[in-house]
């Protein structure tokens, strides 16, 4: 059966957060499979939340970036209600797939996951075929 590995970025065991992702204060590790079951493998807590911000002329910090991307390599897709300017880095420059929730509320965020899943799916098939999981 195709599964997909995502990461919200939450606020609380209820709530996605309503900040940058890397600001989560921790990432719910859900897996959501082709059939619609849902499953939570962890509560991974973010380690780059606490890095003090470096911003360029272009927004957003390349040290959280790094430290986003690199606590969530084994992740397919990265979940988030608002866009920041790492997570269209994260989008660009990695083999990850960034999906907007619209909501900041899990069980609706996870429903429309279910909901997204074959398009989803192929679109984490096309990254791994032309991307590294990170790009310098």
């Amino acid at each position: 059966m195709r599964c997909l590995k995502v990461a919200f970025g939450m606020e609380d065991d209820e709530t996605l957060v309503d900040a940058h992702y890397g600001d989560s204060e921790f990432f719910a590790i859900y897996e959501v499979c082709e059939d619609g079951s849902v499953r939570l493998i962890e509560k991974r807590p973010n380690k780059a939340k606490d890095l003090e911000e470096e911003h360029d002329e272009s927004h957003g910090d390349p040290r959280k970036f790094k430290a986003v991307v690199g606590q969530l390599l084994d992740v397919d897709v990265l979940a988030a209600f608002r866009m920041g300017p790492n997570f269209l880095k994260i989008r660009d420059k990695t083999n990850k797939v960034a999906f907007f929730t619209r909501t900041r509320d899990l069980k609706l965020a996870l429903q429309r996951i279910v909901e997204n899943f074959d398009d989803l799916y192929s679109q984490v098939q096309a990254k791994n075929a032309e991307k590294p999981p990170i790009e310098e």
